[in-house]
């Protein structure tokens, strides 16, 4: 049973890239965004700050963003353990550099034995990433957008380093999602 963890920085494609693979493997479709936009924002308005902001905002980077990533990788766990195949559209940005991040995560979270993870990496060129974002509208944006220089300098030098994964890789480049060249992707 697989689990796929689609990477990429904000404006890559990798929810439609997910979102395709879901349905192609017929698994569970965990979004961050949707899994944890409405707790996140409520507990940065508890804590004061800015709901909408991420990139800058302390409490979030410290406390809120782990707590989506536990959450996702829980429910992550639940359909696993029940034979349903994932597909996890997140970032991972944080997480990307620690090599034993998913033999951590596959004990942390008590995944079941036998699952295969597959990262699959979104890629793109900052120009074609920031009109992406320009056209969703997201107020979460605004600062990447407002630094969009020293956004995707960060965002385009994070290499994935995680061990015992298959990873692939997918140039989103071209307008739209071509599945033909993700299922191509896959082999």
């Amino acid at each position: 049973m697989r689990a796929v963890f689609v990477t990429g920085p904000a404006g890559s494609g990798k929810s439609s890239v997910a979102r395709l693979l879901a349905e192609h493997f017929a698994a569970t479709y965990l979004d961050k965004d949707t899994v944890c936009t409405h707790l996140t924002e409520a507990l940065l308005a508890a804590a004061g700050t800015d709901r909408d902001e991420r990139d800058h905002n302390a409490y979030y980077q410290s406390v809120v963003m782990d707590l989506e990533y536990r959450t996702m990788l829980d429910l992550a766990r639940d359909n696993l353990e029940v034979g349903r195949p994932v597909v996890l559209d997140a970032p991972f940005g944080r997480y990307l550099g620690d090599p034993d991040f998913v033999t951590e995560t596959v004990a942390r979270h008590r995944w079941p034995a036998g699952v295969t993870p597959v990262v699959v990496q979104v890629r793109v060129d900052g120009e074609t990433a920031r009109r992406r974002i320009e056209a969703r509208g997201f107020a979460r944006d605004r600062s990447k957008l407002a630094d969009w220089d020293s956004f995707w300098d960060k965002a385009s030098a994070n290499q994935c380093r995680w061990e015992g994964v298959r990873r692939l890789v997918y140039d989103n480049v071209t307008d739209g999602v071509d599945r033909a060249a993700v299922l191509r992707m896959l082999g």
